[in-house]
């Protein structure tokens, strides 16, 4: 069973590391190439949000589909 909180704390530390705990693996590469690119391109100001979009949809996804 997957633990959506779990998800979520991954994907805020490190987005992208949530949806490889929940096993959608080309959502991650997605995360793992945006965040950086959101870091750089806004000089810091919006990589924070990848952190929370990138959280809730690993926190919803391990909600839905727990035994997945």
């Amino acid at each position: 069973m997957r633990n959506p909180g779990l998800a979520a704390v991954l994907s805020v530390i490190i987005p992208g590391v949530g949806q490889i705990y929940n096993g959608q693996f080309l959502w991650a590469i997605f995360w793992f190439i945006i965040t950086p690119g959101a870091w750089i391109g806004t000089a810091g100001l919006l990589g924070w949000v990848c952190h929370i979009i990138s959280a809730y949809f690993a926190y919803t996804y391990a909600q839905n589909n727990p035994n997945r």
